[in-house]
């Protein structure tokens, strides 16, 4: 039965009720007037005014029960529909109608606190999937992308925000689609090659099976790892080795002196002293060699301040005046940094790029670009270009001779202090490298009333 045809046969049901409620005292009151002694016309005027009166009641018996449910029915239509905010007047406390009504207005209130606590959730989830670095993708049972942040986009080069006409197999994640393992770290995605920890879920909407796919780069954390155990392996090398060295080299000092004043001139003698010298000397560049490596243990936690680039540059080009070096920086840009460790980890870069070169004429340049808030150092050389990527950043790595291996790991160390990154990759231009150093929020344009 239709909802139309329930409100009609219910209101009947009314007036039925009402009717038979009130026959009595019609029955009762028309034998009255038929008893009474009064000409027929006032029996008339009688009759008519006892049927007006009952007619009266089933009418307002009739629209004290139908219009409060009728608008109770409109109410719940639009709770339905997801409109929480209309509610019924006629709230009477007392009676079981006016209760009902109370209910009725207290959950509209209760749904529309639920909706707004939901979409201020559901909000604030957005803003933080938006705003994390982690790739986040989720998929039908089919295999197709539904959604994505910018993070997948990014990392995916993807260009629509849904992912629509996109599919598991066309972004290279369909094989992480089938894994039950639930996470697990690659070494290759999406034709690059890093570390990623791809994580798997599934959930269920509208009774239908999704995936979830959380991706997440790991070479920083890894770096950072890898930084404290090296930190650590050099604090116990360094501790132990300076603990032999310091005695052997003051026996073999205390032996030159002595020797040089008992022996007699002689070949013996000579050949005692320079092996003695030998020994002093290596201890005392053994020394030097673990006090450069422990540079790397000891960096202390940047102290940031508001600063003009242009004079930090300028000491750092001083440093190799006989080398052509470039700069290129917008004029009045101050930087938020510490100030002496962007100028050691600038020297490490600079010194890297002009010893990249050799003995040619190429030129290095440092340019600076303080875009969006963003701190874009770049320095190019001319040289032959990075023979090994892979082993740039790791600790005593050095394909110079005589270097240390230690200037691009504490460089990037500084970086990674400052909340930024730094990256070395050959250029695509010409032959050369190019080393980028990359700190967000660490740039602005110097006002005219700042001191």
């Amino acid at each position: 039965m239709s909802p139309g045809r329930s409100r009609l046969a219910f209101e009947r049901r009314i007036v039925v009720l009402s009717v038979a409620l009130t026959v009595p005292a019609l029955v009762l009151g028309g034998w009255l007037i038929w008893r009474l002694e009064l000409e027929w016309i006032w029996r008339g005027v009688a009759a008519a005014a006892l049927l007006a009166i009952l007619a009266g009641s089933c009418a307002a018996l009739r629209k004290s029960v139908t219009e409060p449910l009728r608008g109770l029915t409109n109410v719940v239509e639009a709770y339905r529909g997801g409109d929480y905010t209309i509610r019924s007047s006629r709230e009477r406390p007392g009676d079981a109608l006016g209760d009902l009504v109370h209910e009725i207005n207290s959950l509209g209130d209760t749904l529309h606190q639920q909706r707004l606590q939901a979409l201020e959730a559901t909000a604030l989830l957005d803003k933080l999937i938006n705003a994390i670095d982690i790739a986040v993708l989720a998929f039908d049972g089919e295999g197709r992308l539904r959604v994505h942040n910018p993070a997948a986009a990014q990392l995916l080069g993807l260009e629509s925000r849904t992912g629509a006409g996109h599919t598991a197999t066309e972004v290279g994640l369909e094989e992480f689609l089938r894994d039950d393992t639930r996470s697990r770290i690659v070494t290759s995605l999406a034709n690059r090659s890093g570390r990623w920890q791809i994580t798997h879920g599934t959930f269920r909407e509208s009774g239908l099976a999704q995936h979830l796919l959380i991706i997440s780069d790991v070479r920083q954390a890894l770096r950072e790892e890898e930084r404290l155990a090296w930190q650590r392996l050099i604090r116990v090398i360094g501790h132990e080795v300076n603990n032999s060295l310091t005695p052997i080299r003051s026996l073999a000092t205390t032996l030159q002196e002595s020797l040089s004043a008992a022996l007699t001139p002689g070949n013996d003698r000579d050949e005692s002293l320079t092996g003695l010298k030998v020994i002093a000397d290596r201890t005392h560049g053994l020394s030097r060699f673990l006090a450069q490596y422990s540079r790397l243990a000891r960096l202390p936690s940047p102290h940031p301040r508001w600063l003009e680039l242009a004079p930090v540059l300028a000491r750092v080009i001083a440093l190799e005046p006989l080398h052509q070096i470039q700069i290129q920086v917008p004029e009045g840009l101050e930087v938020l940094v510490d100030e002496d460790q962007l100028e050691q980890a600038l020297i490490n870069l600079a010194r890297n790029a002009v010893e990249a070169q050799g003995d040619s004429a190429g030129h290095v340049l440092i340019a600076v670009h303080g875009d969006d808030d963003t701190l874009v150092i770049t320095v190019t050389d001319e040289g032959p270009g990075v023979a090994n990527p892979d082993n740039l950043f790791v600790p005593f790595f050095t394909t110079k001779p005589g270097g240390s291996g230690v200037g691009l790991v504490l460089s990037r160390q500084i970086a990674e202090a400052h909340g930024g990154t730094l990256s070395l990759e050959n250029r695509r231009d010409t032959h050369g490298a190019i080393a980028t150093l990359e700190m967000p929020g660490a740039a602005r344009k110097k006002a005219a009333n700042r001191d």
